[in-house]
C-alpha cells in the first residue's frame, strides 16, 4: 500500500511537469546515476577548477618532456659526431655507437610524439564538461540538424554545408541563428569559466570561384571561423574567451573521395570548449 501510494504520488509530479520536464528529470537522473557510480573512483564530471589543475598538471608535464627530449637530442648529436670520427675504423665500437643512435632515435621519436599529442589534448580540452553545461549542449544539438555534440571532448560541430553557401563565408541566416542561441548558453553561469575556440575546416576541392576573397582552402577555413567568431562577440560572448584556427583540408575527419570530389563530413566547423588560458 506504502508502495503504491509513492508510484502515484510521484507519477503526479511527473504528469504536472508534462513531456519536455520529464524528459529533462530522466536526462538529469541518468547523469545522477553515471555520477555516483563512478564517484568513489574519478567523482562526477570535471568543474573549471578540475579541468585548470589538471591543465597546468599537463603543462608542467609537457615541459618536463620537452627538456628531456632536449637533452636526448644533444647526446644524440654528440654520438653522431663520434660515430663520423669512428666511421671506417675496424672494432666493435661502430656497431656499439650505431646501436646506441637507433636507440636513441627511437626513444627521441616516442617523446616527440607523446608532446604532440598532449599540446593536442591541451589545447582542445579533451575532456567532459561539468553535468550542468554538458546536458544544456546536447539538448542544443537535439535540436538543431546541423549540430552534433561530442559530450567526450566538449566539441559542438557545425555543418558547413548548412551554415555556408559553397566557396563563401558569408554565414546563411538561419545557420547564425543557430550559432546566437548557443552563445546564449555558452554566456550562461556554467559556461562562463571556459574559452572557446573555433576551428574551421573544408574538404580538399581546390577553391574554383572564390579564389580573390580565399585563395586556399587554409584562407577559406579560417576566413569561415573568423565569421563565426564575429556572430559570437555580437552575441556578447566576451572576445578574450574566442580564439581560432583553420585547418583547411589537412584534418579531415573522414578520407576525402577519389578525384578531389569532396566529402561533406569534412566540411565542418568546430567549437572547442575548453579551461580558461589554453
Amino acid at each position: 500500500m506504502y508502495f503504491n501510494r509513492e508510484v502515484k504520488k510521484n507519477l503526479s509530479v511527473f504528469d504536472f511537469l508534462g513531456k519536455d520536464g520529464t524528459m529533462r528529470i530522466v536526462k538529469f537522473l541518468g547523469y545522477f546515476v553515471v555520477c555516483a557510480s563512478v564517484v568513489v573512483i574519478n567523482g562526477c564530471s570535471p568543474s573549471y577548477e578540475d579541468l585548470k589543475i589538471r591543465n597546468d598538471a599537463q603543462r608542467r608535464r609537457i615541459a618536463q618532456l620537452q627538456s628531456e627530449a632536449q637533452a636526448t637530442k644533444l647526446q644524440l648529436d654528440q654520438l653522431k659526431r663520434k660515430l663520423d670520427t669512428a666511421q671506417g675504423q675496424e672494432g666493435i665500437e661502430v656497431n656499439a655507437l650505431q646501436q646506441k643512435i637507433a636507440a636513441l632515435e627511437e626513444n627521441l621519436a616516442k617523446k616527440k610524439a607523446l608532446i604532440a599529442s598532449m599540446q593536442q589534448q591541451l589545447l582542445f580540452g579533451g575532456g567532459q564538461l561539468p553535468v550542468e553545461l554538458s546536458t544544456m549542449l546536447e539538448e542544443f544539438a537535439e535540436k538543431e540538424q546541423m549540430v552534433t555534440y561530442d559530450s567526450s571532448r566538449g566539441v559542438v560541430r557545425f555543418k558547413s554545408d548548412l551554415l555556408f553557401k559553397s566557396g563563401s563565408d558569408a554565414v546563411l541566416p538561419a545557420a547564425e541563428k543557430a550559432v546566437a542561441s548557443l552563445c546564449g548558453i555558452l554566456n550562461s553561469p556554467d559556461a562562463k569559466g571556459f574559452d572557446i575556440i573555433i576551428a574551421g575546416h573544408t574538404d580538399d576541392q581546390p577553391i574554383r570561384h572564390s579564389r580573390q576573397q580565399h585563395p586556399t582552402n587554409w584562407h577559406l577555413s579560417a576566413h569561415r571561423a573568423i565569421a563565426v567568431l564575429n556572430i559570437m562577440a555580437r552575441s556578447k560572448i566576451v572576445p578574450e574567451r574566442l580564439s581560432l584556427r583553420g585547418f583547411g583540408e589537412f584534418r579531415p575527419a573522414v578520407p576525402n573521395k577519389p578525384g578531389k570530389k569532396g566529402e561533406q563530413q569534412n566540411r565542418r566547423v568546430e567549437i572547442y570548449i575548453v579551461a580558461k588560458g589554453i
